[in-house]
């Protein structure tokens, strides 16, 4: 009797893939063997490899819109220390995973029109989120927008470089860097 993955653990798998290899590395086959079923258990929950790519995406839209809607809440707390905890979270290394996968959406986006909505929409609602702290230290809307871009061109950006991650000299340039982003915020990220 063949055992049948559930649909949460081909989507796992699928985000594994895309992590490791890029959209072109997510293939039934491949995450067959990784889960040990066989390829029937995939059509259980998917009609073909194009709804799986199409669940991947919105999944993933989904997930990093409601995320960035709960991490930028105010509710209380200084807008200039939401901007610093978020710093931390991009730029702290622990979730290469989710580096990893972002780097890969946004890979997938430059060749597929479906990926590339996905990938606007979340940018939208990232500029739009971090757009409102800025606005909360009190700039404009113009400026609070542009401050935005330059927060994650820098958050995206540093997680391209290639570096050695225990150099001082890159520590000094990250806090520096984090303490120029945020207005009035010359305390460092906690986590840089």
């Amino acid at each position: 009797m063949e055992v049948r993955a559930n649909r949460e653990s081909w989507l796992g798998a699928a985000f594994t893939a895309l992590a490791e290899g890029g959209a072109d590395r997510v293939r039934v086959e491949v995450l067959a063997k990784q889960l040990h079923v066989t390829k029937g258990s995939f059509y259980w929950h998917f009609r073909d490899r194009g709804e799986l790519m199409d669940t991947l995406l919105d999944t993933w839209k989904t997930g990093r819109i409601e995320t960035i809607k709960r991490q930028t809440q105010l509710d209380g707390t200084p807008a200039a220390e939401r901007l610093r905890s978020l710093l931390s979270l991009y730029l702290d290394g622990s979730k290469p995973r989710g580096i990893a996968i972002e780097l890969a959406m946004r890979d997938w986006a430059r060749r597929d029109a479906k990926a590339a909505a996905a990938v606007a929409e979340v940018d939208q609602e990232r500029l739009r989120c971090v757009s409102a702290l800025f606005s909360a230290l009190g700039l404009t809307s113009q400026d609070a927008f542009a401050r935005a871009y330059l927060f994650y061109s820098f958050i995206f950006g540093e997680g391209l470089l290639v570096q050695d991650r225990a150099s001082p000299a890159i520590d000094t340039a990250r806090r520096i860097c984090a303490g120029l982003l945020v207005p009035g915020g010359g305390a460092p990220v906690s986590a840089l």
